[in-house]
């Protein structure tokens, strides 16, 4: 029996030295799946762990995904660095789309105006991964993740004919649904 108690004390003091690297919704961290149980694993207090963290993300808009990074101490306590949402969430609040482009050879999904890029990275540069990149680099990185992501940056946007492309974008968006759902329900029948 006091091999058992000894044991579990053991167990107790494990040190994780790898630190947990996360996605988490700002101002929505549950207890449940399935953020608990990877807290759990590490001996966090998941209640406490889920009430700091909305406390330090309330000012985000709910659900803003942020990349985290969790690091737990040997005495159970953690550090939580929070960076800024990634560049093609920025993209998709800035284009106004839902969705981006299936394939963007053969595709535009949104525009973006260089005004928008250089916001964007304004915001990025406050990031710790982007301590000391020059806001042009940061700029032309956008640039190329909105290529990416079949986004076509100019100089300025005419809202007229932005209204009529969103218009048109619309239409598209829900034709490719409707196959993607088709092609789901084509596999369904197969298995059953």
């Amino acid at each position: 029996m006091s091999k058992l108690k000894s044991a579990k004390k053991g167990l107790e003091k494990v040190i994780h030295s790898t630190p947990l690297r996360i996605w988490i919704g700002a101002a929505s961290a549950q207890p449940g799946p399935p953020l608990g149980p990877q807290l759990g694993q590490r001996g966090i207090n998941i209640a406490q762990f889920c009430k700091d963290f909305n406390e330090r993300t309330k000012d985000y808009k709910t659900g803003t995904p942020l990349p985290c990074t969790i690091s737990v101490n040997s005495d159970r306590s953690y550090e939580i660095q929070i960076r800024v949402p990634p560049l093609t969430y920025f993209i998709r609040q800035a284009t106004g789309q839902d969705r981006l482009a299936m394939d963007q050879s053969k595709e535009v999904s949104g525009i973006l105006s260089l005004k928008h890029v250089y916001e964007i990275a304004k915001v990025k540069s406050t990031d710790p991964l982007y301590d000391c990149v020059p806001l042009k680099n940061i700029c032309e990185e956008i640039i190329e993740e909105a290529f990416k992501c079949g986004v076509k940056v100019v100089d300025k946007i005419d809202p007229d004919k932005y209204a009529k492309f969103m218009a048109e974008r619309r239409e598209i968006v829900a034709k490719q649904l409707k196959e993607l759902e088709d092609v789901r329900q084509s596999k369904l029948l197969r298995t059953a």
